[in-house]
Parts: C-alpha cells; sequence; structure tokens
C-alpha cells in the first residue's frame, strides 16, 4: 500500500476538549498539522468513546466544534480501538512489528492526565500515536504519556 504521504494516526481523547485548553494535546496538533501539513504530513483524528466515555457527542457534533478550534487536519466518525468491535485499521495497526505497545497492544487512556476545570470532561490526552510512513508501514507507535510533538524529531527520517 502507498499513501504517498507522510500519516499520523490517533485516537484523540475529547480532542474537542483538548482543543480548547490552550498549549495542550489538541492546540499542539493544530499547530503541528499548520506547520508540517506542506511537507507532506497528514493527521488522521480518530475519536473513540471507549475511555471515560470522554466523546459523547455524535460525529457532526465532534467536527463543528473542533472547526470552531481552527482543525484543519482529517478528523474521521467514531470508532473503536480496543475488543471485538475494534476498527480493522487499529488492530492491523497493534499487530505490526513497530505498532506493538510496551505492555501489551491495547490501547491506553493517559488516566494522570485528566479533565481541564474550564472544560467539562475535557482531557489534555491523546493516546497512542501512530506514525505510518509513505508506503503505508508502522514506523512508530507514541506511549500515553508522550506529548503530541514528540513526533516532531522523528519527521526529517520519514519526509
Amino acid at each position: 500500500m502507498n499513501l504517498g504521504r507522510l500519516c499520523r494516526l490517533l485516537k484523540p481523547a475529547l480532542l474537542c476538549g483538548a482543543v480548547a485548553a490552550p498549549g495542550l494535546a489538541g492546540t499542539m496538533l493544530v499547530d503541528l498539522h499548520a506547520r508540517y501539513a506542506e511537507c507532506g504530513l497528514r493527521i488522521l483524528a480518530f475519536p473513540c468513546n471507549q475511555f471515560g466515555k470522554q466523546e459523547p457527542g455524535s460525529n457532526e457534533e465532534i467536527k463543528e466544534f473542533a472547526a470552531g478550534y481552527n482543525v484543519k487536519f482529517d478528523m474521521f466518525s467514531k470508532i473503536c480501538v480496543n475488543g471485538d468491535d475494534a476498527h480493522p485499521l487499529w488492530k492491523w495497526m497493534k499487530i505490526q512489528p513497530k505498532g506493538k505497545g510496551i505492555l501489551g497492544n491495547a490501547i491506553k487512556w493517559n488516566f494522570t492526565k485528566g479533565a481541564t476545570p474550564t472544560v467539562p470532561h475535557s482531557s489534555d490526552a491523546v493516546s497512542p500515536q501512530f506514525l505510518i510512513d509513505k508506503n503505508g508501514c508502522v514506523v512508530k507507535r507514541y506511549g500515553p504519556m508522550e506529548e503530541p510533538l514528540v513526533i516532531e524529531k522523528d519527521l526529517p527520517h520519514y519526509f
């Protein structure tokens, strides 16, 4: 599979709240996309409601809210990332040699990052994140404790 672009796939933990809270994961993703989209980076966000019910809104509500915070990267419909109902893409990414987790392959939410008091049900967690090269290969899986900008040091190897 040749994607022709470097992709970063992620399951935002309430992207809407994260984008609204300045300096948190969502604004970092907006900034990362703004700086590297022309170089070929695509950020693909897949909301998921499997972790603390942090994505209760409809797909349309999530996309509409995120658009209000200048999110220009691709936002897909809500999916499951774990269990029997997990989306096939996530099942595939988790079993790739460079897509496996340290403590098992299940997607984990960073429970050390909680709700932001000013944004109900929000989180600054974005977990996990996968870097997919232009040929469609998983080249790295980032853990739930890593900030979204950690990917920046790896980008020059794949552009």
